[in-house]
């Protein structure tokens, strides 16, 4: 065996394994084709929260009288902005360069193709093929953005998220299909700095998967910034001849033709299970994810996968933990299941939007008796100094037995805030004693407390 385990992708999977891995005392090496970090670091989690905060700083350029401030004639540079956004990204990328070195984790850059009998083909730049082993191979390739059959991308009026955040120059103007979180975001992004955004959703609500409540306040959000919001519509086609493109899409009331510079498809990703030796080792799949048990081991022994190529949520965090559990599985630790119910969700549009857990829907359709507590932010001595009033804290508590269900947030900062939710959810902490333990004050994250007792008749501020 050339190494205990090999890892093929460097995301946040298949860094977090492979280091985990190292401090178990494995052998360990990193197959990766592109930039150390994945995805993530490099185009999607990392750089899009550079952009957005370059552009929530100049939204507040834009609102500095309202705290008194006399500021000048502040205008976004729009390829300074990119520029940032990608110096951002490389530094982190260097960190994971940093950590394998510390780790002793041998980097390989190549294209990884997985074999029988435990081997690893690598093919690198130049077409050079290597064949190594190990005792365990770790699938962590991750995910691209998904095409939809009449939108495909071209990569230049009809773009996916990558080329979203590496544009050469600012669109005037830009139809977002799709209203997940990255098209939530990318939608905020460019309507902050000038460019007119049309938001287009085929569900009835934006960000669909989150509670109705706080869809419906980021669509107010949205339009309220100039964001034109269109829900329950279809795109049928977009006609990309001419000099900008002209896309085509379903309402109620007939079909509707909306130009535009460029098309953003944000519906969603697909995971990257293509052409590496799936077929040849005999791994099972099923609708497009690679079919793993509870710690991420396939039909075939020594072959293991997570990430987004496996079922679940396709967040980083998500596959970090996978990682670790799988690893900690093979070192023959006593390690749990991870529980796919108490995942935090993040989106970083302005306000932000946070949740874990049943949304009140869900709970009342699994039928939960339900106690539900909600305080805004235009209550919260905190958020009102800071002039962002936008948006509550809404908690979901099972009436009969007090498990807390869920927790949704829309507004400032919330993103920093649902980690407090997850932990009490973990340890099966009570209402009460969320209520009896002593929350900052002025915080955000009081309202996490407020919201709480709302829901048992007894918030102080409401």
């Amino acid at each position: 065996m050339n190494y205990d385990i090999i890892v093929i992708g460097s995301g946040p999977g298949g860094y977090v394994a492979a280091i985990r891995a190292a401090q178990l005392g494995y052998n360990v090496a990193v197959v990766e084709r592109a930039e150390l970090g994945g995805i993530c670091l490099n185009w999607g989690c990392i750089p899009t929260k550079a952009l957005l905060k370059s552009a929530s700083d100049f939204q507040y350029f834009q609102h500095a009288s309202e705290y008194g401030i006399t500021a000048g004639d502040a205008k976004p540079d729009f390829n300074a902005i990119i520029r940032r956004s990608r110096g951002v990204a490389d530094t982190m990328s260097k960190g994971i360069q940093f950590l394998f070195k510390k780790n002793k984790i041998e980097h390989i850059s190549g294209t990884g193709k997985v074999m029988k009998g435990k081997k690893v083909q690598i093919t690198d730049g130049g077409g050079k093929v290597t064949t190594l082993e190990a005792g365990h191979i770790i699938l962590a390739t991750g995910a691209r953005s998904r095409e939809l059959p009449n939108l495909k991308q071209d990569g230049k009026k009809i773009i996916g998220y990558r080329e979203a955040m590496n544009l050469e120059e600012q669109p005037k103007t830009m139809v977002v299909v799709g209203s997940g979180a990255i098209g939530s975001e990318f939608a905020w992004f460019y309507q902050s700095i000038g460019t007119k955004v049309t938001l287009i959703e085929v569900l009835p609500n934006v960000v669909p998967v989150e509670d109705e409540e706080v869809s419906k306040a980021l669509e107010r959000s949205f339009k309220k910034a100039g964001i034109k919001v269109m829900t329950s519509i279809s795109v049928e086609s977009a006609d990309t001849s001419g000099e900008g493109c002209k896309v085509i899409v379903k309402t109620k009331k007939g079909e509707e033709v909306i130009e535009c510079d460029v098309v953003l498809s944000a519906v969603g990703v697909s995971a990257n299970i293509e052409s590496i030796g799936l077929e040849e080792t005999g791994i099972a799949t099923d609708r497009g994810k690679v079919v793993v048990d509870d710690f991420y081991k396939t039909n075939i022994e020594g072959y293991y996968a997570i990430g987004d190529i496996v079922k679940g949520p396709a967040l980083a965090h998500v596959a970090s933990h996978e990682g670790i559990i799988c690893v900690e599985k093979i070192a023959g630790k006593n390690v749990e299941p991870l529980d796919y119910g108490n995942i935090p969700g993040c989106t970083y549009t302005h306000p932000e939007i946070a949740s874990v857990g049943l949304t009140e829907k869900a709970a009342r359709e699994a039928g939960y008796d339900i106690k539900v507590g909600k305080f805004p932010f235009t209550a919260s001595g905190k958020a009102t100094a800071a002039g962002s009033r936008d948006g509550f804290v809404k908690v979901i508590f099972d009436a009969r037995y007090g498990e807390w269900l869920g927790a949704h947030m829309i507004g400032e900062n919330v993103t920093e805030m649902i980690a407090e939710v997850v932990v009490a959810r973990k340890l099966e902490t009570t209402g009460k004693e969320i209520m009896e333990a002593v929350h900052p004050h002025p915080t955000l994250s009081e309202a996490i407390m407020e919201a709480v007792a709302q829901a048992y008749g007894e918030c102080i501020h409401l």
